[in-house]
Order: structure tokens, then sequence, then C-alpha cells
């Protein structure tokens, strides 16, 4: 005869709204983010392999099942676990059941849930894909901002069947296979264990309903591609790769109680034919002639922002230094005030070609122009000086 293992007593079960995490007075919409929240959290896809991960989903999904059924709650709030009658999932307890990653964000979880408790023949509520469109902005809309209008080709509500699909009103039923739930539920046997798993239903595609006489206009899809204009503003400051989103502006749902998807339009920048852009501020490169750097000068080249850039060279600057000019950068789009800078390389501009008399002048002046020293040692030590020290 084996040994038999005895444990230590058995755990009670914890508290529905404790695993939600939500209090007692806790709405409806309250308990459906709450159970959103727990169930991205723990979901096996997201946790492949972690049994502990495992149990926490199915705790959470059981938790939901009975506070977001009316009927379940009020006895759950009387009761607790110890109710008249035993639990609601007989001997073997809460399965589980299985949800994707697209029913905890389009909410086609509530249907599955529902139909736990034999509840109605409600079509779960689908959501139609979202879009995303690329869209290019010029420099100078960017850094002032632009109104733009786009138009685009997207599946719509088809009009002539009102999205029914159906030609007629009565050429529509409701699909006896799954009893417009649009899901069907079985009793999967692994091993020694049984696993309940949903699923759409093949006879209607998940829709829930039978459409006998398609309309001729989308071949009963409810849905038909439609060209439609879309406004909207392009912040000053933004920066390429930005994805602006327009809410309801996606594809019809395939469903008729769904919600359109979402446009995301995402914003590409054109290049200036002489900034490069660092976050809100302004790169760029001035060729100076040596006389500029040895005297200094004045130089004015026309801005984005309609007012002449100048840039002040002081006398005696080198090629490579920055020059910074506050406040005449892109706006900050994160913050209502403010603008970066524009940065300003020196570069030394070498002409390509002297004539005869010129390069007889730079012979003569050559010693002048120099550092001074004999030998070139000490003008690499002088420069490695002044380099450390700054």
């Amino acid at each position: 005869m084996g040994a038999v293992e005895r444990g230590g007593p058995v755990s009670q079960k914890r508290d529905y709204y404790e695993v939600l995490g939500v209090s007692r007075k806790a709405s409806d919409a309250e308990l459906k983010k709450a159970f959103r929240s727990m169930a991205r959290k723990f979901h096996p896809d997201k946790n492949p392999d972690d049994a502990e991960a495992e149990s926490r989903f199915k705790e959470v999904q059981e938790a939901y099942a009975i506070l977001s059924n009316a009927e379940e709650r009020r006895k759950y709030d009387m009761f607790g676990h110890e109710r008249p009658g035993g639990s609601p999932w007989g001997s073997g307890g809460f399965q589980g059941v299985n949800i994707s990653f697209d029913d905890i964000f389009g909410g086609g979880f509530d249907s599955i849930f529902s139909s736990l408790f034999g509840g109605g023949s409600r079509q779960r509520s689908s959501r139609g894909a979202d879009l995303l469109v690329r869209h290019l902005v010029s420099f100078e809309d960017a850094f002032n901002g632009v109104d733009e209008e786009l138009e685009i080709d997207v599946l719509n509500r088809c009009s002539g069947c009102e999205g029914s699909g159906s030609e007629t009103a009565d050429g529509i039923r409701v699909c006896p296979t799954c009893d417009g739930r649009g899901r069907l539920t079985r009793i999967e046997r692994i091993g020694p264990f049984h696993q309940q798993v949903t699923q759409d239903c093949r006879a209607c595609g998940g829709d829930g309903r039978i459409i006998q006489n398609p309309c001729k206009a989308c071949s009963g899809e409810g849905r038909a591609e439609q060209s439609k204009k879309v406004r909207f503003s392009v912040p000053a400051g933004i920066e390429s790769g930005t994805r602006l989103r327009l809410s309801g502006h996606g594809e019809s749902p395939r469903s008729e109680n769904g919600r359109p998807g979402n446009l995301y339009i995402e914003i590409e920048l054109q290049e200036h034919e002489w900034f490069e852009r660092d976050g809100p501020d302004l790169l760029m490169a001035l060729p100076v002639s040596y006389v500029d750097l040895v005297l200094g000068n004045t130089v004015e080249i026309p801005h984005i922002d309609g007012s002449p850039l100048k840039v002040r060279i002081k006398a005696g600057s080198k090629p490579g230094e920055t020059i910074t000019i506050l406040d005449r950068g892109l706006p900050m789009a994160r913050i209502s005030r403010g603008r970066g800078a524009v940065m300003v390389l020196l570069k030394l501009a070498i002409p390509g070609k002297i004539s005869r008399a010129t390069k007889k002048q730079l012979e003569q002046m050559r010693e002048e122009l120099g550092s001074g020293h004999s030998e070139i040692l000490d003008d690499v030590l002088d420069e490695a000086r002044n380099r450390r020290r700054s």
C-alpha cells in the first residue's frame, strides 16, 4: 500500500474583491478596468511557463465572472464563498476560460463571461481595425504648426444597408448554432483534467447573425471602402516619427454594436536646406573666412521664424567653435512656452582658387599671420595646453 502524503490545512479562497483590488462598492466600470489590468498582467501569453501567473490569471477570471454578473454578485455579497447549494462551478471548480489579448483590449470578454451563466443572446461587441497613414510635413510647418487635411480610403459602414449587411430588414436571423452569442464553449479533456475552451462560432463568423439576403453593395459585409477627408492639427515643434491619434476615424467594426478603430497619422519631416535638428535645437555650419575669424564680423542669414538670424563672430574666434543663439530654435512641444537654441558651428572656408597677386600678398604676410613661434612643436604644445584647459 502506497504512502499517503499529508499536507497542511487547505488554504481558503481569497476574497474576490481583494483578487481584483477593488472595494466592495466598485461599479461595473471599475470592475472591468481592474479585470483588464490584472488579466493583462498575468496572461499566459505574457508569462509563458509560469505556473504561478497562470494560477493568478485563472483566479482573476473567476473573481470577475462572479462579480460581473449582478445575481451572482448579490449571492456572493450575502454568503461569500460558502453560498447555499455550493459552488456555481460544480464539484470540479472553476476551469477558466480562453481569453486572448484581443479580447482583453477590445472588450470581447464581456460576452464570454455572460455566457457562463446563460446570459442571453447578446452579440459580443467588436472594434474596427486601426489604420496607420504616413504624412510628410515641411520643416517650416513643423516650426510654426499647421492645420492639415487628408483624404483616405477606409472601410466605413455601408450606406446601402446601414451596416446591417442585408438587403432587407427581415433578411437577418439569429445564428442557431451559437444562439446569437457569436461564440461557442466546449469542454476538452486533457489527460486527467478538463479545460473549458471558447472560440468564435464558425457558422456566423463570430457575428451571432446569419445574413440570408446579402446587401449587393457590400456583399453582406456591412462595410464598404469609401473615401473620406480628415482634418487634424500638427503642433508646433513636432518631431519626425510622432504619431497623432484620431479616435474613431479607423475602420468601422464588423458587427453593428461595435466601435470604429482609430486612425494614426505618423509624421515625417522634410529636410531643411541647411538646418539639422536635435530636439528643439537647430544645428548649422557657417563657413567664414580667415579674416572674419581674426577681426570678427556679424553675418545675417534668413530664418524660419521670418526675422533674420544675426550671427556675431568675435575677433579671435577659431574654426570648430560654436556660437549659441538662445530662443531661436523650435518650439518645445511638451511645454506651453519656450524655444530651443540655434547652434552655429564656425568652419574655415578655404578659397578654391586665388590670383597670383593675392598669393604673393599671402606669402609676404606668412610670417605675420603665423603663431610667432620658430618651431612647429611649440605650436603643437600650445594647442594641447589650450585644449586641455577648455
